[in-house]
């Protein structure tokens, strides 16, 4: 919505990206959870408020991506798309969309590695997660050395996996692949 010509558009946008790009997750976790109910009749639980957050976060950062993929295409490439009599949003997604998302994969990637561990800020609210998981055991057993090295070990699985994944895209989506 940044990219639109019309104003009413990108004055909301520009807002909710920069708010949710330049705060920290944790205190979009705490508002939605604490502050919310306080000014609205709803309430959410740890759950819904972690996953509400994280969401808002990601769709901020996710949209830098996508318009940053879309404005590194080359002017030529819309003019040709026009010039061939495709409108804009068949030139979009026949021309320009191909080839900025080659583009995006890497950034893409690791802004969902931050996703993900972004998620261990939901113990802050008592979600259960895998953080949180990790710390309830180690109160148990007084075995923080143990447990905490688990749970960097499911992380880092879960990423590397995903590492490996994208890898994988970018190689079969890349320009200078030989056929």
């Amino acid at each position: 919505m940044k990219l639109s010509s019309t104003r009413l558009w990108r004055l909301p946008a520009h807002l909710f990206i920069g708010f949710y790009r330049n705060t920290p997750a944790i205190v979009h976790f705490f508002w939605i959870y604490y502050a919310l109910p306080v000014i609205s009749p709803l309430t959410l639980s740890p759950f819904a408020a972690a996953v509400t957050a994280l969401s808002a976060q990601s769709a901020a950062f996710y949209a830098e991506v996508y318009r940053g993929g879309i404005q590194s295409i080359d002017k030529g490439q819309w003019e040709g798309a026009k010039a061939l009599g495709m409108s804009r949003p068949l030139a979009l997604r026949r021309v320009i969309l191909p080839q900025a998302l080659r583009r995006m994969i890497p950034p893409l990637i690791e802004r969902s590695f931050e996703l993900i561990k972004s998620t261990s800020l939901a113990s802050s609210l008592a979600y259960g997660e895998l953080l949180y998981q990790a710390m309830q055991i180690n109160s148990q057993s007084f075995r923080p050395l143990e447990v905490y090295s688990l749970a960097a070990l499911l992380y880092f699985t879960l990423l590397f996996v995903l590492s490996l994944l994208g890898q994988y895209a970018e190689r079969r989506l890349s320009y200078a692949r030989v056929q």
